[in-house]
């Protein structure tokens, strides 16, 4: 496969996980259950979702996927499922918006991450994206001090920096990661049933949970974690800011709960940024293919 056939279907595959995952956090509150009950429910159908598709496709084909490829797999794994526990604690601790203005942190994390580990220097314009949407997230989280949002707001920047970390190690290792993300939700789904046990199961809409965690979830998670083979980090990441605008949307039309002031000028910082910053990272990529086609022309 072409390099650039290659970093197409990267941004294919990731396009199809971010609009997919924007739905996750509106089936998860339609459910109405306890924080543990619906984590449970959630990861479990992920779970057996990611095997049933997995065992199908070993039947049909000698080329799947390993479920866990090596050590970086199971590292990838492991955060995964911390961010799913620090994810599913944010949206019960927060407002919809907070959470996802600042889960779209993850696109910087995930620049710092790779600047750290792969020595990929981050451009003068990255650096400045990540001054002002380190603006933004202190706006929301400014505004969350006082009103019972700050552990939510807190547990937000930890699944960002999960999610960050989980793709610049895939990346690293250049394995195919689409099945080890699902797969990693084994963690959370052994804390979440040690929870239930003590404190008893509740979600009074079980089969918003169960679309959820056995369509929605395996869907965006494939893509999303598969992304980081074809195309770079930041620009996987870039792709979460689909749920960033979406998602308060729908809770907005679905729940009519509607973001502080604060919270909306951190956001509008955020999206902005993230949108500018992602112009002009296609426009770098382009003039950079441009310039290989002319050097190695076919």
């Amino acid at each position: 496969m072409s390099s650039h056939n290659a970093h197409t279907r990267g941004l294919l595959l990731t396009a199809l996980g971010g609009v997919t995952l924007t739905v996750d956090i509106p089936l998860i509150r339609l459910a109405h259950g306890e924080a543990w009950s619906i984590l449970l429910l959630r990861t479990g159908s992920m779970f057996t979702a990611a095997l049933v598709i997995w065992v199908v496709w070993r039947l049909l084909s000698d080329k799947v996927p390993k479920l866990i490829p090596g050590r970086p797999g199971l590292v990838v794994a492991t955060l995964y499922g911390l961010g799913s526990i620090a994810f599913i604690t944010g949206v019960y601790h927060t407002s919809t918006a907070d959470l996802v203005f600042i889960l779209a942190f993850t696109t910087m994390f995930s620049a710092l991450l790779s600047w750290l580990f792969l020595k990929e220097t981050p451009r003068p314009a990255t650096l400045a994206a990540l001054a002002l949407m380190i603006v933004g997230v202190g706006i929301i989280v400014g505004d969350s001090i006082g009103t019972g949002n700050l552990f939510g707001d807190i547990m937000a920047l930890c699944s960002a920096l999960c999610v960050a970390s989980a793709i610049t190690i895939s990346r690293a290792s250049g394995q195919e990661m689409g099945f080890t993300s699902l797969i990693g939700v084994v963690l959370p789904f052994a804390v979440a049933a040690f929870m239930v046990s003590n404190t008893g199961f509740r979600v009074d809409a079980p089969w918003w949970i169960v679309l959820n965690g056995a369509v929605i979830m395996p869907i965006s998670f494939f893509c999303l974690a598969n992304g980081p083979k074809y195309i770079s980090g930041p620009e996987v990441a870039m792709f979460y800011l689909l749920e960033t605008v979406f998602a308060p949307i729908w809770v907005w039309v679905i729940f009519s709960e509607t973001p502080t002031r604060n919270s909306l000028i951190g956001g509008t910082i955020l999206i902005v940024t993230l949108v500018a910053h992602s112009l002009w990272q296609l426009h770098e990529g382009r003039k950079r293919r441009a310039a290989l086609a002319v050097v190695h022309p076919a």
